[in-house]
């Protein structure tokens, strides 16, 4: 997988800029959470990494933006097979992932749970304290409770 190129392909089409609370900062953040978090939970993560630059790249505003999901499963459904491959299944995963993430939801499924709780560990870069309960994963959960540079720092962020 050309990681550099599609990074380059998400980053030349993301409308607002490289100023937003949404943009490739964040998508790096949320990345090393998900790299951090995947091993601990078993979660899959080439999914985790595609979830990090796919999940916010179809926003058209950093507020009010209920279909950014939809457009971020669609784009990442649009891009398999020529930027990325998955099997079926794990394209399912990666597209519930985007679909679903701002939802609030929690789930089980360890790689659908670490994409989420990875995107909700960086709120505190808009002036929110990620809460545990909503957070899926017990990992998450664990560095949810340090204070913001504590909890980047034992992630790599």
């Amino acid at each position: 997988m050309d990681w550099e190129r599609l990074q380059r392909h998400l980053i030349s089409g993301f409308k607002l800029g490289n100023f937003s609370a949404h943009d490739q900062d964040h998508w790096r953040r949320v990345e090393r959470y998900g790299m951090y978090l995947a091993p601990i939970n078993g979660a899959d993560i080439i999914i985790v990494r595609l979830f990090a630059w796919l999940h916010d790249s179809q926003r058209e505003s950093d507020g009010h933006d209920p279909l950014h999901g939809e457009r971020a499963e669609l784009i990442a459904r649009t891009l398999c097979g020529d930027y990325f491959q998955l099997e079926p299944h794990r394209l399912e995963l990666l597209a519930l992932a985007c679909r679903d993430h701002e939802k609030g939801r929690l789930t089980e499924d360890p790689t659908v749970g670490t994409c989420w709780d990875s995107d909700r560990l960086d709120l505190d870069r808009v002036g929110k304290t990620p809460d545990p309960q909503y957070l899926s994963t017990a990992s998450a959960r664990e560095l949810a409770r340090l204070r913001p540079a504590d909890r980047r720092r034992e992630a790599g962020c």
